[in-house]
This record gives C-alpha cells, sequence and structure tokens, in this order.
C-alpha cells in the first residue's frame, strides 16, 4: 500500500538523522501521484496507457464499452475537477461513486456496472482532486474533496433537471468512503437520500498513525514533534491540518441513512474503526461487517450477499433507481 511506502521512506530519514521528514512525509502521502492534466506528460501518460492496453490485449473496462461522457466542473478553489458520468434517464437515481487513495475513478467500473445494470442508477464517477483529469497538486484525503462533492451534488441536480425531486446516493470505499462520510456531516441538500461507505476511516490523523505504529513502529502520536510538524505541512500546503480531517467528528451531523460496511480481516484501516463511526450516526443506520474481508475486498469476498445488503438498504431508503 502507499502509505506503508511512506511511513518506510519516512522511517529511513528519521534513521538517516535527516531533519526533512515530515516534508518527506507530506509530499509522499499527499503529493498528487498522476501528470496534471494539459501537460505533455499527462498527454503522453494516457498516450503509453492506450498502447499497453492494445499490445498486451487486456480486456476494456465495462465503462469504456459504454456511453459515458466526460464532464467536469470548477471547485470552489478554482481547480478544474473532471469525472465520468453515465445516464439511464434523467428521473433515475443517480449514485456518485468516490473512489480509494490508490485508485481512479475509471477503477471503480464494476460499482458502476452494479449500480447502472442492476439497480439502475445513473451513475457519476468523479476523479478526487489530484488524480487522473482533476487538477490539483495535492491530494484531500476526503476533506477538501467533501466540498467537491457537494458541488458535484449540484451538477447532478442541474444535469438532470430534478432539483427538488432527485434522489442522490453518496458511495465509497477508503478513502472515497471517508470522503462521503466527511460530505455527510455538511448541510445537505434535500436530494441526498443516503450514503454508503465502505472501510473508511475515522480520520486522516488515526490512519496514518495507525500505520506508523503496526507497520514501522514509529512512536507517533497526535502530540509527538514529528506528527506535529507533518501537520504544519498540511496547515502550509492544504489550509487544515489532519487531526481537522475527521470522518468521527462529521458522522455525528449525518442526518441521511448510511450504511457502514467493512472488512472483518482488515489490517489497512483496521475493523475496530468501523464501531465508533457507526455509534456515532445518529441518522438511521445499518451496519454490515463482512467475514474475511481484507481492507477493501468485502465485494470482492462476499459479491452476493454484499449486493443483497446494499440493495435492500437502497430499496428500504431511496426507493430503487428508476
Amino acid at each position: 500500500m502507499i502509505l506503508a511506502i511512506v511511513i518506510g521512506c519516512i522511517a529511513a530519514v528519521l534513521l538517516s538523522g535527516a531533519c526533512l521528514a515530515p516534508i518527506y512525509f507530506f509530499n509522499l502521502a499527499s503529493g498528487r501521484k498522476d501528470p496534471m492534466p494539459g501537460t505533455a506528460a499527462f498527454h503522453k501518460a494516457k498516450t503509453a496507457d492506450v498502447q499497453s492496453e492494445a499490445a498486451l490485449r487486456e480486456p476494456k473496462l465495462w465503462l469504456d464499452t459504454m456511453p459515458c461522457e466526460d464532464v467536469n466542473i470548477r471547485s470552489r478553489d478554482g481547480l478544474t475537477l473532471g469525472g465520468y458520468y453515465l445516464e439511464r434517464t434523467k428521473r433515475a437515481g443517480t449514485v456518485i461513486i468516490a473512489h480509494g487513495y490508490t485508485t481512479r475513478a475509471k477503477g471503480f467500473s464494476s460499482f458502476a456496472q452494479y449500480f447502472y445494470e442492476q439497480l439502475g442508477y445513473n451513475v457519476l464517477l468523479p476523479n478526487a482532486r489530484g488524480y487522473g483529469n482533476s487538477e490539483g497538486k495535492y491530494i484531500g484525503f476526503g476533506w477538501q474533496e467533501r466540498l467537491d462533492y457537494l458541488d458535484w451534488i449540484d451538477w447532478v441536480k442541474t444535469r438532470t433537471g430534478t432539483a427538488g425531486t432527485a434522489r442522490i446516493v453518496l458511495f465509497g470505499v477508503s478513502m472515497g468512503a471517508a470522503t462521503v462520510m466527511m460530505t455527510g456531516g455538511e448541510a445537505l441538500p434535500p436530494e441526498v437520500k443516503a450514503i454508503i461507505e465502505d472501510c473508511g476511516y475515522t480520520s486522516v490523523e488515526d490512519e496514518l498513525i495507525y500505520q506508523g505504529k503496526t507497520t514501522f513502529h514509529l512512536n507517533l502520536t497526535g502530540n509527538s514533534p514529528l506528527f506535529k510538524a507533518i501537520n504544519r505541512q498540511a496547515e502550509k500546503h492544504l489550509g487544515y491540518s489532519f487531526k481537522e480531517a475527521s470522518s468521527l467528528e462529521q458522522v455525528k451531523k449525518i442526518k441521511v441513512p448510511t450504511l457502514f460496511i467493512h472488512g472483518e480481516a482488515d489490517t489497512f484501516v483496521p475493523t475496530k474503526m468501523v464501531y465508533p463511526l457507526y455509534e456515532a450516526c445518529a441518522a438511521p443506520k445499518e451496519l454490515y461487517v463482512v467475514p474475511g474481508a481484507g481492507h477493501g475486498k468485502a465485494c470482492q469476498t462476499d459479491p452476493a450477499e454484499y449486493e443483497k445488503r446494499v440493495s435492500q438498504f437502497l430499496e428500504k431508503y431511496v426507493q430503487g433507481g428508476c
């Protein structure tokens, strides 16, 4: 996992006696992993991807076989954010899918297929800032993205012409799960009917500290000098600290029905994180812990039960797709 590599780099820096560990940590964890859209490097990467697919005869993603439209919005801080939209009918409900830290929007093609084909929803897959066809020098871990998702919600209402009657569902996995929980804690418009989070963390701070302790035995706490220095980098470049980016605090303010999903064998975002999240939610809620599932593998581990739980939850609170 990327965060494990990041923390390993930090450990190496610390052992070497260097004083730049907070900068290394922040840049490696939060820095953009893709070339910026509009640059020569971005075009070259896209061309290489196409050539690689043709050479290897790899099967296309389901999403690439559909009439999927490239869409974009302008963020509140001036970034162009891109995504992909697949519409059944303007009257259908819409699922907005939030991807994880190591993936991009099109990596959730199988989830898009499930919501579109089996449940009858329109599907919007934004690329988070710092990913794919979205601008952004840094990754927000869900905190900056929560405001972006409010704007994507408005985009759906405008695009479908269903303001006041739209049925919008927020769905996310891992960092995407944190994103939809953090979004849920804001003042959502009434068109948002439900949230589904799969293996999200309680806070960015909790997740980074957990990885530091369990993987590299770093003595990190929220008050340790190293972590305070990392937070200063976040405040300087992102305008907030990792301590502030809390799914747990946002969940306390959620008012729409929420389904919490987690793998019982998740050791990356530990399973224990889902219980305080679930308990903190005062809205109608359900909890589904998947036996034997690792991080982000709940659906893959037991697809039939996963799809059953999700579809029943949506039928109960959103009244289906079409």
